[in-house]
């Protein structure tokens, strides 16, 4: 299946390498290392999981399929999935990490009886064809790779599917695909292994903030980092943005969302631990936590902190410009924790003055909000909270935004759904 020269794999496997050095979150770079080894082998589609050592889980975190995504319209995505499995020997997947090896199959519906013939080594795991009859799909082709750390410890898994030949057929994945493969995968474990070890400590930094807050869980978290992307996803291709901007932002995005209340960590706990609704003062020194988050960030040493920055700072501020928001203009710096910040804003940001992720975030939090129950309420229905967001258009929320959110209703509610 080689359709170029070896030097121009080399180069390619090169290119990707550079593109995934700069990707610093780990859901980022897990979804590019699969588009970049699918690139490499010209494979239809293909997975790729998270291995969890503390729980032992095996996490599916993306898929890709060339063949389902033409059927969608522009913008749309394939369904969202979220499930693991306990490797055993049972999964091909399973099989992978456990064992350390590669595994290429050229029928998954026709496997042979041994993994190896001179051995006598009986193959033990099953294809599971529930995904191809729900999907629609034939699976036939697949090529399994374990991505280790330097120490050999196996971060997760990458599966692809369906190689193809110059002309669209599917066909076995040969032996060239199994070298270029396995180049690919040594070089990306490294890389993997630093956003992995980067996501672990923005993971800390929001984990001493949870401890603090009952209400804030490491669930409410994701779903905000999760829904951030998607919005931000819809949005950019409403707004034709550069695939390379668009990359860069949301990599950035992903791990800033994930920050957006660290500041909370300064807030007194008879506030932030209090059942039912703040008073005037308490929710004054509550609003402290917004300045708290961004000194957290400063000074700034990359485009990372600057949005990691502007996420915790401006929040909760209003599109309108309007004085239920806040910080507004306020000077962050100048904030003393645990101290009440002025009731009113003065000088409020307006529209685009608000840090784009910022408007994102803003949206995909008060949208968790509501759709979860807290101490002063109760959950809301979809219905009235797409009618609330809807509503809020133009006012509370960035008109763009929410029309882009409203695009991917379903999708949203698949995530909210996912994770708990």
């Amino acid at each position: 299946m080689e359709y170029g020269n070896i030097d121009d794999k080399k180069l390619l496997i090169t290119q990707i390498e550079d593109q995934l050095k700069e990707i610093r979150d780990v859901d980022i770079l897990l979804e590019n290392i699969l588009s970049g080894a699918r690139k490499l082998v010209n494979a239809d589609a293909g997975s790729i999981y998270e291995y969890d050592h503390k729980e032992n889980k095996l996490w599916i975190r993306y898929s890709q399929n060339d063949t389902k995504q033409k059927e969608l319209a522009p913008g749309e995505k394939l369904a969202y999935t979220s499930f693991y499995l306990i490797p055993t020997q049972q999964s091909i997947s399973g099989y992978c990490v456990l064992s350390k090896k590669m595994i290429n199959i050229a029928d998954v519906y026709n496997m042979p009886e041994y993994v190896d013939e001179e051995k006598k080594e009986r193959r033990p795991y099953e294809f599971n064809s529930g995904n191809d009859i729900r999907n629609n799909y034939h699976t036939q082709s697949m090529l399994t790779i374990p991505l280790i750390m330097t120490n050999g410890r196996v971060l997760g898994v990458l599966q692809i599917i369906n190689a193809q030949d110059e002309n669209g057929h599917v066909v076995p994945f040969d032996s060239d695909s199994e070298f270029y493969i396995s180049q690919f995968a040594a070089k990306v474990g490294s890389i993997y292994e630093y956003a992995y070890l980067t996501r672990q400590n923005i993971d800390r930094l929001v984990k001493t903030a949870g401890f603090r807050d009952p209400k804030e869980t490491g669930a409410h978290v994701e779903r905000v980092s999760s829904f951030s992307l998607e919005i931000y996803d819809r949005y950019a291709t409403n707004k034709n943005i550069s695939e390379k901007e668009r990359e860069r932002f949301r990599d950035n995005l992903r791990l800033a969302s994930r920050c957006h209340d660290v500041g909370k960590v300064a807030v007194p706990d008879k506030i932030l631990k209090k059942e039912g609704i703040l008073d005037d003062d308490e929710r004054d020194v509550m609003k402290g936590h917004t300045c708290v988050g961004a000194q957290i960030f400063s000074p700034v040493e990359n485009d990372l902190d600057i949005m990691a920055r502007d996420v915790c700072l401006h929040h909760h501020d209003r599109y309108d410009g309007g004085n239920k928001g806040y910080p507004g203009n306020f000077n962050y710096m100048d904030y003393i924790p645990a101290t009440k910040m002025p009731h009113e804003l003065d000088q409020a940001l307006v529209g685009e003055e608000i840090p784009l992720a910022a408007r994102i975030v803003a949206l995909a939090d008060v949208y968790d909000a509501l759709r979860h129950r807290r101490c002063y309420k109760s959950e809301w229905t979809v219905e009235d909270t797409f009618a609330e967001i809807l509503s809020q258009r133009g006012k509370q929320f960035d008109p763009e935004l929410v029309d882009a959110f409203m695009q991917i209703k379903d999708r949203l509610e698949d995530i909210n759904s996912a994770i708990s």
